[in-house]
């Protein structure tokens, strides 16, 4: 078989496919193109869900007249003047118009800033037309008209019209996010109409609480860090303010929106002993780097990113959110209180199936008392004073400073002293109901105490190296020569958490002793999950997740239960430890250890408001 030259159509079409997957991708490259442009109002009118009809007009620089030609040829671009080495802008390959020109009716219009006139050229199917006179005041206009009409096959992998404008939709929002002094009108007859009016940098929290919504403002916290060059800046939720997916995760790379696999790992890592597995946090997420420690010519959807030192990048990311979190007042979710509040509601409720009446759950206020003087120093069922419900650790114990016990206040507080306030009462030996000068705040016992228990371990397993145990026989792992690397390199950090390896001759490393925490260990599966996270995100922060994963083991047994009646001072002396501990406002699992409800929307509940 012959090699032969193909056609330039032919060539444009094969770049389409990559450039050009949906219209949303259309939508996505021409605000692109837009914003380099210095546009301060962008317009996107869509029909058909984007196949019929894409417009963008904008009031950017516009295109001279001596350029349209060069505007929809390949690989012709004004982005591109620092080379591949330190790309600035948004576009810079010069795939796009030529590629969407290829496999749509295109036609440019353009007027550049103190030019006579606009102009305007076409191109249908790779043929140009133009350029010729054309009405226009100011900047540019782009019209894609019957998109995928010359590749018509391209079509049924398209979903219905509302999906891809729903895509199309998504584009903007995200775009909009990063840009927040730009205006936004998005229209069409296949939607309604939206427009993200420009606001002031100071006041862009307004701009994301408008798309990400409205509860974002009240259950996140900025972060605002530099390391080695590498800013991050933005706002992440609270741990117990989560979705079910990730698509409310918006990540920007120099103002670049991304889905880089690596960047979502740093945020789950973040997050991993704070949210449910099945969940995930809602944030946006801005880094600022050096052009030249990022590569963005990964793809032509330029989605995906490759960092120079991807682990000082997700360090940044975990390290901060981690710290923001420990040093946040205490916070519950408002969805909490909101969901509550709903339910309480007329219909807000399941109705209970008919069956017997079930019988009034018991309730432990201040003023009963035990059959026997009550001494907290001599309670029985004190947690964690004499011991722990689970086995000791092997390594010979924690540091008292592992212990989380309930120590006694002699008074209950008056109720607007503390954060969550006084303890009342116990409902079903499993809530303690407080209150506050505006507030009631219901608390799950068991679930708050077994944060601050899990914390106290934590601290006390990470305060030193972790002991280890040496195995019989050393175990050889094969590996891959670069995996072998990787690992000799990060070697020091994993001898802390006891496990210690050591190079064994070419593509092998021989284990010695693994972490005791960890008891019977498969030394060879280890090794090979950290090696695979270290390819792919450059941290081996797998081992300490295991060993978090134990602590929190050990935590949930060693916990006040639910069904154990506590005394006023024990109530109170949990909310205070919960009030020094930002993170107890969730469980080590994830779930909210306390719900407030404002005393206004109670006296609403009654229609006393």
């Amino acid at each position: 078989m012959p090699i032969r030259q193909l056609s330039e159509t032919l060539i444009d079409q094969i770049a389409a496919g990559e450039v050009v997957e949906r219209p949303a991708s259309v939508v996505k490259e021409l605000v692109e193109n837009s914003l380099d442009a210095g546009a301060t109002r962008i317009e996107i009118t869509t029909a058909g869900g984007g196949k019929s009809l894409i417009r963008i007009a904008d009031d950017g620089c516009g295109i001279p007249l001596s350029e349209l030609p060069l505007a929809v040829r390949r690989h012709c671009t004004s982005k591109m003047e620092a080379g591949l080495q330190g790309i600035e802008t948004l576009g810079f390959r010069g795939e796009a118009l030529p590629s969407i020109g290829s496999v749509a009716r295109l036609s440019l219009r353009s007027r550049a800033r103190g030019a006579e006139g606009a102009h305007e050229i076409l191109v249908h199917g790779g043929r140009q037309e133009g350029p010729r006179p054309a009405p226009l005041s100011a900047g540019t206009v782009i019209e894609v008209r019957d998109l995928f009409h010359a590749v018509p096959a391209r079509l049924k992998f398209l979903k219905s019209d509302r999906a891809e404008s729903a895509a199309i939709t998504e584009v903007v929002r995200r775009i909009a996010i990063a840009f927040p002094g730009v205006r936004f009108e998005l229209s069409g007859e296949d939607r309604a109409t939206q427009i993200f009016e420009a606001v002031e940098e100071a006041h862009a929290l307004r701009r994301i609480a408008g798309i990400v919504g409205d509860s974002f403002a009240d259950n996140a916290f900025a972060l605002d860090a530099v390391r080695e060059g590498v800013h991050l800046s933005g706002h992440a939720g609270l741990p117990n303010f989560h979705r079910g997916t990730a698509q409310h995760q918006y990540l920007y790379v120099n103002g670049r929106p991304v889905r880089d696999r690596m960047l979502l790992s740093a945020l789950r890592g973040a997050y991993a002993d704070a949210m449910p597995r099945d969940r995930h946090a809602v944030c946006v997420l801005f880094l600022a780097i050096d052009p030249r420690d990022v590569d963005v010519n990964v793809h032509p959807a330029k989605a995906d990113v490759r960092f120079r030192d991807p682990g000082l990048v997700r360090g940044l990311i975990v390290g901060t959110i981690r710290a923001e979190l420990a040093r946040l007042e205490l916070r519950g979710s408002t969805e909490g209180a909101s969901g509550l509040m709903a339910r309480f509601r007329p219909g807000g409720g399941t109705a209970p199936e008919p069956g017997p009446a079930p019988r009034p759950a018991p309730f432990a206020g201040f003023d009963e008392r035990p059959h026997e003087p009550y001494e907290i120093e001599r309670s029985p069922s004190r947690p964690l004073d004499a011991g722990w419900s689970a086995p000791r650790p092997s390594f010979g114990g924690l540091q008292p400073s592992a212990r989380a016990e309930l120590v006694a206040d002699p008074a209950p507080p008056e109720r607007a002293e503390f954060p969550l306030g006084a303890a009342r009462a116990q409902i079903g030996k499993a809530f303690i109901v407080a209150e506050t000068g505006d507030s009631l705040v219901l608390i799950d016992q068991h679930a708050a105490h077994e944060r601050l228990v899990y914390e106290a371990l934590k601290e006390a397993i990470h305060a030193r190296p972790l002991p280890s145990q040496m195995l019989l026989i050393p175990d050889v792992v094969d590996l891959t020569e670069a995996e072998v690397e990787r690992l000799c390199a990060e070697a020091e950090t994993l001898q802390r958490f006891g496990l210690h390896l050591e190079r064994f001759g070419s593509g092998a490393v021989m284990v010695r002793e693994t972490p005791a925490l960890l008891g019977e260990v498969d030394a060879g599966a280890l090794v090979r999950e950290i090696a695979d996270e270290l390819t792919e995100t450059g941290s081996g922060a797998g081992l300490k997740d295991r060993v978090d994963h134990v602590a929190a083991t050990m935590a949930c047994h060693g916990s006040v239960r639910a069904g154990r009646r506590l005394q006023g001072a024990e109530m109170n002396a949990l909310l205070r430890q919960m009030e020094r501990v930002p993170a107890s406002a969730t469980c080590n699992h994830g779930r909210p250890t306390f719900i407030e409800l404002k005393l206004a929307d109670i006296e609403r509940l009654f229609g006393r408001r």
